[in-house]
């Protein structure tokens, strides 16, 4: 182990927390043993690495190391040793007392290159390796990955299928009505374990693009409908996109532009229930005014009043 576990991670002594997470994440993923086969280097570094943030990434322990109480394996640092030496015995021959030393079998293993483990792993780790025959097992890392899904695809949910860098694939099945933004765990696809210990997690952040015809709020899916001028005087039926496919709706007679209309149990499915579609109305002339329209436009004012703007003078 170095003397120095700031310098093992390359970060300062003021470092924060975070900082010294992302350090320690970023050599791991470098040095991992299972992404270094049979490099004894890369495993002896990943240890390195992870012995010195299991004692940084604990606040007391950090703070005891800072302070000189611990060293960087983490173990007490001995009282001050000194020698007292005594004249007696009945033979005269001079003693030596070892006050405040540590238990001399720790002195020759120290001498001898068999400190004791660590201990006392993080994140899954339950040791480092040693004489003391304590095998090394740590949790894998979590893999973090970016998902673009079509509209339809989050609100009725898919399967969707990842190419993985190294070239392999990780299928993701996506629930129906994934929110854009929301992140899906997908236990034990992550990083493998090392000595036995369970794989990490597979955290699959979800990117939902953009409809040209629906829109969501909430569990709701809204829809501007265009509607004719003979539609919204006269009512009918017309055909209305819905996420699930098209169905026949009624227009009532009468209908206006900025009325909403609501077909329930067409929106998202939840655990909560099954949202609405929300119909708001667009009343649309045609991009050309034939002459029979035209006509009876003209004869309709005429022999009518009506005045859309009256109320909105009487308001203000």
């Amino acid at each position: 182990m170095a003397d120095d576990l700031y310098s093992v991670l390359g970060v300062s002594k003021t470092a924060s927390a975070d900082e010294i997470s992302k350090a320690y994440r970023k050599l791991a993923k470098k040095y991992h043993p299972d992404l270094n086969p049979g490099d004894d280097s890369a495993e002896a570094k990943f240890k390195e690495a992870s012995a010195a943030y299991a004692i940084l990434n604990d606040a007391e322990k950090r703070g005891q190391y800072d302070r000189g109480e611990i060293d960087a394996s983490g173990q007490e640092r001995p009282q001050q040793r000194y020698y007292r030496e005594y004249a007696g015995g009945e033979d005269g021959q001079r003693y030596y007392s070892s006050a405040g030393f540590e238990d001399m079998g720790d002195i020759f293993s120290d001498l001898f290159g068999q400190r004791r483990s660590a201990g006392g792993g993080f994140g899954g780790a339950r040791g480092f390796g040693g004489a003391g025959g304590h095998g090394f097992a740590m949790r894998g890392q979590d893999a973090n990955y970016r998902l673009e899904i079509g509209f339809l695809d989050a609100a009725n949910g898919t399967k969707k299928r990842i190419t993985l860098p190294d070239g392999g694939t990780l299928d993701v099945t996506i629930p129906a009505g994934v929110r854009d933004g929301q992140v899906l765990r997908l236990k034990g696809k992550g990083m493998p374990g090392t000595g036995g210990a369970e794989a990490g997690d597979a955290l699959v952040e979800i990117t939902v693009g953009a409809h040209p015809v629906f829109k969501r709020d909430g569990r709701d899916i809204i829809v501007d409908l265009p509607i004719t001028f003979d539609e919204a005087v006269l009512g009918g039926k017309v055909e209305v996109p819905t996420i699930h496919g098209a169905v026949s709706m009624t227009i009532p007679a009468g209908a206006n532009t900025g009325q909403t209309l609501r077909m329930k149990g067409r929106g998202i499915k939840a655990k909560a229930g099954t949202g609405d579609q929300l119909i708001k109305l667009q009343v649309m002339l045609p991009e050309t005014i034939d002459g029979d329209l035209k006509e009876f436009a003209e004869k309709w004012r005429e022999t009518h009043s009506y005045d859309p703007r009256k109320k909105l003078r009487e308001q203000t």
